[in-house]
């Protein structure tokens, strides 16, 4: 935060509202209603002396009166829990930013997903009701597609934003950075991002050494070849490219880093940190398995389509959070089937880094062709499909092998 923000008064004072309608706490539990009387007597006393004709007399009285006080008094028992008043912190953030004059706020949510699910709506709404209306707030969400629910039907009526007509998805990143069909914008990426990262420890080091994108692959791989097999390993996903970098690196000692240590890392990685989701769901596990062998092994092929209707099946979806499946285009036609919708998915590298000195390596991303006999595999193409028939996956045959239907 800037110091002249600081130093103004109106903005301190505006913050500290900001803060307090943000931190507001409400007491759940019962209330008891007592009140309590408070009784004061007053005593009063009168002494007369008077003279008669009979001779002197002396008189005395006594008296006294009482004074009610009534004094209610409230008791609340029961747990502390915040509570927050959308109206409240609307009109705090509202009147903050109208002392910040030109400046903008930018309202960046990372990990939309580890929110639970039931609360993602409610936050949808905070920002939609709070946030939104006010022209100096700029809110941007990185979010798992799958993974994220920002309007549900709740009691009766719509909570949260919507899609499209509230905010807009503008960026989706499996588009930029997954390797099939954007391997120059992929590479560019992730030679970018491991350049950055090692110029930046050794400027920590103190060694005045620094990196460019291409003196970095020089300097740390056998040729290119090798940095394109990390970048197509780590399947678009940047923490994945930097784990199984380490690996390979580690492998390779102080010499550069190779394809085959690549492939080994990219093993080892699939097997130690991707798998392991999968192993309570022995469903997923078992489709992750058929799919290997039906388009791995059986159509010599790493991608596959599937109907848009079929592409939010519970198990695909659970593959895909477990990143050994990859989502790479959307919304393929065929000419010979009009009218129906694919998506194109891709096996994880991992999944299949064993088959590819066999006979089973896969020849391209998909089996193009009408029969067994025409097969002509090629990488995802950029235009509408044609001759697809070879290239879909049709997952009631999996319902039909595991002699049930998929979850």
């Amino acid at each position: 935060m800037r110091d002249d923000l600081i130093e103004d008064a109106r903005f301190v004072t505006r913050a500290d509202a900001l803060l307090t309608a943000i931190t507001s706490i409400r007491l759940v539990g019962d209330v008891q209603h007592e009140q309590e009387i408070d009784t004061t007597r007053t005593a009063e006393g009168q002494l007369q002396f008077g003279v008669s004709p009979s001779g002197p007399s002396l008189s005395a009285t006594t008296g006294a009166s009482d004074a009610n006080r009534t004094r209610p008094r409230e008791q609340r028992t029961g747990r502390e829990s915040p509570a927050l008043n959308f109206a409240d912190i609307a009109r705090a953030l509202r009147e903050l930013a109208e002392v910040l004059g030109s400046r903008r706020i930018w309202l960046l949510l990372d990990e939309w997903s580890s929110v639970p699910r039931d609360l993602q709506p409610y936050l949808a709404e905070f920002l939609l009701r709070c946030v939104l209306p006010l022209q100096r707030f700029t809110v941007k969400i990185a979010a798992i597609e799958q993974q994220s629910h920002f309007r549900e039907e709740i009691g009766g009526r719509l909570v949260g934003f919507e899609l499209g007509a509230d905010m807009g998805a503008h960026i989706n990143l499996d588009d930029y950075l997954v390797y099939e069909g954007n391997e120059e914008r992929s590479r560019d990426f992730f030679s970018a991002l491991f350049a950055r990262h090692v110029s930046a420890i050794e400027a920590e080091r103190g060694s005045g050494v620094s990196f460019t994108s291409k003196s970095f692959i020089r300097e740390a791989f056998v040729d290119t070849r090798a940095f394109d097999e990390l970048v197509r390993a780590a399947e678009g996903v940047p923490r994945d490219a930097l784990y199984i970098a380490a690996r390979a690196g580690a492998r390779a000692g102080q010499n550069p880093v190779s394809v085959p240590s690549i492939r080994e890392a990219a093993k080892d990685w699939f097997q130690t940190d991707k798998s392991k989701p999968l192993e309570s769901r022995e469903q997923a596990h078992s489709l992750l398995n058929w799919i290997v062998e039906k388009v791995i092994r059986g159509k010599r092929a790493r991608a596959f389509l599937v109907k848009e209707t079929d592409s939010h099946n519970s198990l695909i979806l659970a593959l895909f959070d477990a990143r050994v499946l990859h989502l790479v285009r959307r919304g393929y036609s065929a000419q010979d089937d009009p009218g129906v919708r694919y998506n194109v998915w891709s096996i994880d590298y991992g999944a299949y880094v064993d088959l590819l000195l066999t006979k089973n390596a896969p020849a391209g991303a998909l089996a193009i062709g009408d029969s067994e006999d025409d097969y002509a595999p090629v990488d995802v193409p950029s235009q509408d499909l044609r001759a697809i028939r070879r290239a879909i996956l049709d997952l009631s045959d999996f319902e039909s092998a595991v002699g049930g239907r998929m979850f």
